[in-house]
């Protein structure tokens, strides 16, 4: 399990380097994954719905470097060299957080002589769910997630400068862009005084529509350029205080283009996206 520290006074950031760990990866890091050869590994689940998702997604997005599928027993034999990097879910709790809430990410890594998980450079984490949540709530966005890793990567090849510091303000500025995509949103995962566009108009005049999970995915495997669509981060039961994270995600490449966070509290702020996020992308 790899543990990050708080900063800034939040849980985590989609910011992916907002987190301090103990390796976080160096701009030498990233010209050695670019020559590496990445390891997909495997949930040990075979008869899970993960596997074939992570390997769709692989393989209709992930051209930066050759890459291959590998079990836990391979992972454990290649881990120690600098030649691979590897691309896994981990299991993510943060120091700071009294509740030990532990999250599933998306992490590319690059191999450590070590072969201790948390010294292994972090070339890019991205939070999938809250840990225990069903695969169904973002398989169908793995896509998406993987294209965001790989463009995240060039990000940081060009702007060597971001490599370890807070990117989320670079991400900040595709706001603008957003002007003219549709937003594609489900029901159940808007707030009810904004789940209709008549109530969302209200806030944002921008063009949304209610959709399936089957349409973000459509958009996301034909690499529709006018859509945006929201990731959802929450538990499966609403507690008091829990985080629920809110991210708009560009289904073409991944893009980020929104990112905020609220505490859960009973029959005041839902576990949804909020008539007040839909307000700040007019701001």
């Amino acid at each position: 399990m790899k543990k990050f520290t708080l900063l800034f006074g939040i849980l985590f950031l989609f910011v992916l380097y907002a987190k301090s760990q103990d390796a976080t990866a160096t701009p030498q890091d990233i010209e050695r994954f670019l020559k590496s050869k990445t390891y997909v590994v495997k949930d040990p689940n075979i008869f899970g719905a993960y596997n074939h998702a992570i390997q769709e997604a692989m393989e209709k997005n992930w051209t930066i470097t050759e890459w291959e599928f590998i079990d836990e027993t391979k992972f454990a034999q290649l881990k120690r060299s600098y030649r691979y990097s590897f691309i896994r879910k981990t299991k993510v709790t943060f120091s700071k957080d009294k509740s030990k809430t532990a999250y599933s990410f998306l992490s590319l890594l690059l191999g450590d002589r070590s072969g201790v998980m948390k010294l292994m450079p972090d070339i890019c984490s991205f939070p999938l769910s809250y840990y225990g949540v069903d695969h169904d709530d973002y398989l169908y966005k793995l896509g998406a997630i993987v294209k965001f890793m790989q463009n995240h990567v060039k990000v940081l090849q060009e702007h060597p400068n971001l490599v370890g510091k807070n990117v989320f303000k670079y991400y900040l500025n595709n706001l603008e862009e957003l002007k003219g995509k549709t937003l594609y949103l489900l029901k159940n995962e808007v707030a009810d005084n904004v789940n209709t566009p008549e109530k969302i108009k209200k806030y944002y005049s921008g063009k949304v529509k209610f959709v399936t999970e089957d349409e973000i995915k459509a958009a996301i495997l034909n690499g529709n350029k006018d859509v945006v669509f929201l990731h959802l981060v929450r538990p499966e039961s609403g507690m008091e205080k829990m985080r629920i994270y809110k991210a708009l995600m560009g289904a073409a490449d991944g893009k980020l283009y929104y990112f905020d966070y609220h505490k859960y509290k009973k029959g005041k702020m839902p576990d949804a996206f909020l008539a007040s996020d839909f307000k700040k992308l007019s701001d």
